[in-house]
């Protein structure tokens, strides 16, 4: 699997020639000027909550490639009636397809849509392609739920954890939660897009360094191998 970093909390996943964007936010993030949203390619369009900052470009994405977006069930009501492919899931259910596995988990947030509407429970996802596993956790705080990961799915080759605290956990619950999910490969997202999110990357990095750990704080448009 190969995942390139569009800014804050959004992702565009290659796997098992499938494209996979993440909680596409570009258009309204001005870290995000170097990634052209109309140019992204997106088989699957993979939402963990229904907050503005994790669903503003959905619909022109979905409208452009014909995405099929995966989300949980209110999420998909919402998309149902504006006319879009949907696929609704809930919280500790499983949806393969093209083979690759996406298991919905626990996330500990809130969620609504901008314009007020209910947004359903937030999740996390294990997605598992390629002969690979990785964790992708969504707005969470730490939650003694990430350890039955490990247990019943199995530990993550990469996870993918919020780490820019105020909204979610910070890096130090990160590192803990890296812990309970035993990964010691951690990449950071959700951080410096807004004022109360912005985290001194070195500390945060130091942090996870000095607990035998390695946090990659990635560039915008970098891509990360699993």
């Amino acid at each position: 699997m190969k995942i390139k970093y569009l800014g804050h909390a959004c992702l565009q996943i290659e796997a098992n020639g499938k494209f996979i964007i993440v909680d596409p936010f570009i258009s309204g993030n001005p870290l995000a000027k170097s990634i052209d949203v109309d140019s992204l390619k997106a088989d699957y369009l993979l939402l963990t909550h229904a907050h503005g900052d994790h669903i503003a470009d959905v619909e022109p994405i979905a409208k452009r490639t014909g995405a099929t977006i995966i989300c949980n069930a209110e999420m998909s009501y919402y998309y149902d009636a504006k006319g879009f492919k949907t696929v609704g899931m809930n919280t500790g259910g499983k949806f393969s397809f093209d083979g690759i596995s996406v298991k919905a988990t626990i996330a500990f947030h809130s969620s609504s849509f901008p314009d007020g509407s209910y947004g359903g429970n937030p999740n996390g996802y294990v997605i598992e392609a390629d002969g690979k596993r990785i964790y992708i956790a969504g707005d969470t705080s730490l939650t003694r739920e990430m350890k039955l990961i490990p247990d019943t799915i199995g530990a993550p080759d990469l996870a993918i954890l919020p780490v820019g605290d105020h909204f979610t956990m910070g890096y130090e619950d990160a590192c803990t939660a890296s812990n309970f999910i035993r990964c010691n490969r951690i990449v950071g997202y959700h951080f410096d897009t807004f004022p109360p999110i912005a985290i001194d990357h070195q500390k945060a990095i130091d942090h996870f360094s000095a607990h035998g750990k390695v946090l990659i704080l990635p560039k915008i448009g970098e891509t990360i191998e699993v």
